[in-house]
């Protein structure tokens, strides 16, 4: 229920579609003759997109979260796991075409990549089902398998996880597998933005984890001010970090992790 819940808001609360139900509502206004509300919703709609297309917001606001957490300045000696949290691959091409296509956050997989061949007894571990609401192909710990397998990792060191469908799942999924991996170093993987979640629900199952961010955003300082060069980025970056944000705070209040912004 959680899921679908949480997936349900966020196709509404989500930048582009407050942008279009402004939209909507300033047409309705339009329809009844309400010439003034109809202006005001048609500003507030051109306002919302030129704040999340046309300025440095995004960054401003997912700064925080990637300089939450560090890659550690001294890397452990011996691993028993590396845990890479799903959400680094396009499902529908993938499946399709059996390969691995990778999306904004591929450098969850290329830095577990990298970590599988500098800790080569360490296990893989893949946890990432469908995040989608129809399920369609392959589950990403199937796909992951396929990029690593193709990279000369060798199949007996995966563990997969392939049911989870947001990160509380990861982490409740996850758990079971380790077994007495947890006892060890354990990596964790996952995109800067996502790590202080990430950490959060790790630590409240009681599990101890390495932080390994990646997949970077933000060039470092960031101030708000108007950026036209490319208005898609800036929608995106604004879009995953409202959303970052906003999930931090539903993860806090359901009790899913103990501290609101969770740090190194």
């Amino acid at each position: 229920m959680f899921f679908l819940v949480s997936k349900i808001f966020w196709l509404v609360a989500q930048p582009s579609s407050i942008v279009v139900l402004l939209l909507l509502l300033a047409l309705g206004f339009a329809l009844l003759r309400k010439r003034k509300s109809s202006i005001a919703a048609l500003v507030l709609a051109v306002l919302v997109h030129g704040l999340v297309g046309y300025t440095t917001l995004g960054y401003v606001i997912i700064q925080p979260l990637e300089d939450r957490f560090s890659v550690p300045a001294t890397p452990p000696q011996a691993v028993n796991a590396i845990i890479m949290l799903g959400g680094a691959t396009l499902a529908r091409p993938s499946s399709a075409r059996q390969i691995a296509e990778l999306n904004d956050a591929g450098d969850r997989l290329t830095t577990t990549l990298w970590l599988a061949n500098a800790y080569p007894t360490a296990k893989i571990v893949v946890s990432g089902g469908s995040g989608v609401l129809d399920d369609e192909g392959e589950s990403e710990a199937e796909t992951a398998k396929r990029f690593f397998s193709m990279h000369g990792i060798s199949e007996d060191r995966f563990i997969l996880e392939g049911e989870s469908r947001n990160t509380d799942e990861n982490v409740a999924f996850t758990e079971s597998l380790l077994g007495d991996l947890a006892n060890g170093n354990v990596i964790l993987v996952t995109s800067a933005f996502h790590m202080p979640r990430s950490v959060g629900i790790f630590s409240k199952a009681g599990l101890r984890v390495i932080p390994w961010p990646t997949d970077y955003r933000t060039p470092g300082p960031q101030g708000l001010w108007f950026d036209i060069a490319n208005p898609v980025q800036n929608l995106n970056v604004t879009t995953v970090a409202i959303k970052e944000w906003i999930g931090l705070a539903v993860y806090y209040w359901t009790g899913k992790t103990t501290t609101f912004l969770p740090q190194q």
